[in-house]
Protein backbone atom coordinates (compact mmCIF):
# COMPACT_ATOMS: atom_id res chain seq x y z
CA UNK A 1 0.00 0.00 0.00
CA UNK A 2 1.40 3.65 -0.81
CA UNK A 3 0.49 5.62 1.92
CA UNK A 4 2.03 8.58 -0.21
CA UNK A 5 -0.75 8.36 -2.11
CA UNK A 6 -3.79 7.88 0.03
CA UNK A 7 -2.98 9.98 2.84
CA UNK A 8 -0.82 12.44 1.16
CA UNK A 9 2.64 14.03 1.64
CA UNK A 10 3.96 16.90 2.59
CA UNK A 11 7.51 18.22 4.12
CA UNK A 12 7.49 17.47 7.23
CA UNK A 13 7.45 19.14 10.11
CA UNK A 14 9.10 20.57 11.98
CA UNK A 15 10.77 21.32 8.96
CA UNK A 16 14.16 19.27 8.96
CA UNK A 17 16.76 17.45 7.35
CA UNK A 18 16.95 13.90 6.70
CA UNK A 19 19.69 10.93 6.91
CA UNK A 20 20.13 11.43 3.40
CA UNK A 21 20.96 15.21 3.79
CA UNK A 22 17.50 16.47 2.07
CA UNK A 23 14.46 17.94 3.03
CA UNK A 24 12.47 15.53 5.04
CA UNK A 25 9.29 14.58 4.04
CA UNK A 26 6.17 13.26 6.00
CA UNK A 27 4.16 10.71 4.39
CA UNK A 28 0.87 8.53 5.22
CA UNK A 29 -0.67 8.60 8.67
CA UNK A 30 2.44 10.61 10.18
CA UNK A 31 1.28 13.37 7.55
CA UNK A 32 -1.82 13.31 8.79
CA UNK A 33 -0.37 13.65 12.71
CA UNK A 34 2.06 16.29 11.76
CA UNK A 35 -1.37 18.15 10.27
CA UNK A 36 -3.18 18.30 12.83
CA UNK A 37 -0.54 19.66 15.21
CA UNK A 38 0.15 22.19 12.48
CA UNK A 39 -3.92 23.09 12.89
CA UNK A 40 -3.73 23.02 16.83
CA UNK A 41 -0.77 25.38 16.90
CA UNK A 42 -1.36 27.85 14.33
CA UNK A 43 -3.36 31.33 14.93
CA UNK A 44 -6.30 31.99 13.04
CA UNK A 45 -4.64 35.33 11.02
CA UNK A 46 -1.08 34.09 11.10
CA UNK A 47 -1.36 32.93 7.35
CA UNK A 48 -1.52 35.69 5.20
CA UNK A 49 -4.00 33.56 1.99
CA UNK A 50 -5.78 31.63 4.67
CA UNK A 51 -6.38 34.04 7.58
CA UNK A 52 -9.42 31.73 9.05
CA UNK A 53 -6.90 28.74 8.97
CA UNK A 54 -5.91 27.49 12.48
CA UNK A 55 -7.03 26.85 15.87
CA UNK A 56 -6.92 29.67 18.84
CA UNK A 57 -5.16 27.87 21.32
CA UNK A 58 -3.25 30.53 22.45
CA UNK A 59 -6.77 32.49 23.86
CA UNK A 60 -6.63 30.15 26.83
CA UNK A 61 -2.99 31.29 27.18
CA UNK A 62 -2.82 32.79 30.89
CA UNK A 63 -6.74 31.32 31.71
CA UNK A 64 -7.52 29.13 34.31
CA UNK A 65 -6.35 25.92 34.45
CA UNK A 66 -10.35 24.19 34.90
CA UNK A 67 -12.90 22.28 33.46
CA UNK A 68 -14.83 24.84 31.83
CA UNK A 69 -11.81 25.94 30.36
CA UNK A 70 -11.16 22.33 29.08
CA UNK A 71 -14.36 22.46 27.71
CA UNK A 72 -14.40 25.33 25.30
CA UNK A 73 -10.58 24.33 24.58
CA UNK A 74 -12.48 20.68 23.01
CA UNK A 75 -14.87 22.58 21.12
CA UNK A 76 -12.49 24.75 19.49
CA UNK A 77 -10.34 21.80 18.69
CA UNK A 78 -13.44 19.60 17.36
CA UNK A 79 -14.65 22.82 15.09
CA UNK A 80 -10.63 23.25 13.54
CA UNK A 81 -10.45 20.04 12.85
CA UNK A 82 -13.56 19.38 11.32
CA UNK A 83 -12.89 22.28 8.98
CA UNK A 84 -9.46 22.07 8.09
CA UNK A 85 -8.70 18.11 8.33
CA UNK A 86 -11.14 16.09 5.94
CA UNK A 87 -8.44 13.15 5.97
CA UNK A 88 -9.97 11.92 9.62
CA UNK A 89 -13.04 11.45 11.93
CA UNK A 90 -12.91 12.63 14.95
CA UNK A 91 -14.09 9.80 17.76
CA UNK A 92 -13.52 12.31 20.56
CA UNK A 93 -11.38 15.36 22.21
CA UNK A 94 -10.68 15.47 25.97
CA UNK A 95 -9.11 18.40 27.51
CA UNK A 96 -7.66 17.86 31.03
CA UNK A 97 -5.54 18.86 33.66
CA UNK A 98 -1.69 17.76 33.55
CA UNK A 99 -1.39 15.80 36.54
CA UNK A 100 2.20 16.45 36.65
CA UNK A 101 2.18 20.67 35.64
CA UNK A 102 -1.07 22.28 36.85
CA UNK A 103 -0.23 24.71 34.38
CA UNK A 104 -0.25 22.30 31.49
CA UNK A 105 -3.11 21.04 30.12
CA UNK A 106 -3.00 17.45 27.96
CA UNK A 107 -5.23 17.22 25.01
CA UNK A 108 -5.84 14.03 23.78
CA UNK A 109 -7.58 13.25 20.32
CA UNK A 110 -8.57 9.87 19.24
CA UNK A 111 -9.57 9.75 15.22
CA UNK A 112 -10.47 7.39 12.46
CA UNK A 113 -8.26 7.80 9.23
CA UNK A 114 -10.86 8.15 6.47
CA UNK A 115 -9.33 5.92 4.06
CA UNK A 116 -8.54 3.16 6.06
CA UNK A 117 -10.82 3.44 9.02
CA UNK A 118 -7.81 2.77 11.37
CA UNK A 119 -7.84 3.91 14.11
CA UNK A 120 -4.99 6.50 15.84
CA UNK A 121 -4.57 8.72 18.79
CA UNK A 122 -2.44 11.95 19.26
CA UNK A 123 -1.14 13.35 22.56
CA UNK A 124 -0.33 16.75 22.85
CA UNK A 125 0.62 19.32 25.94
CA UNK A 126 -0.40 22.73 26.24
CA UNK A 127 0.42 25.40 28.33
CA UNK A 128 -2.64 27.60 30.05
CA UNK A 129 -0.97 29.35 33.00
CA UNK A 130 2.34 31.22 33.40
CA UNK A 131 2.52 31.03 37.15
Amino acid sequence: MDEGKIFGQSISFPPRIGQDKRVAWSIGADNIRESIRIILLTEPGERLRLPEFGCGLKNYLFKPNIPSMHRLMQEEITQSLSRWEPRIRLESVMVEKDKSDERCAIITIDYNLVATGAKEQLNMNIRLESR
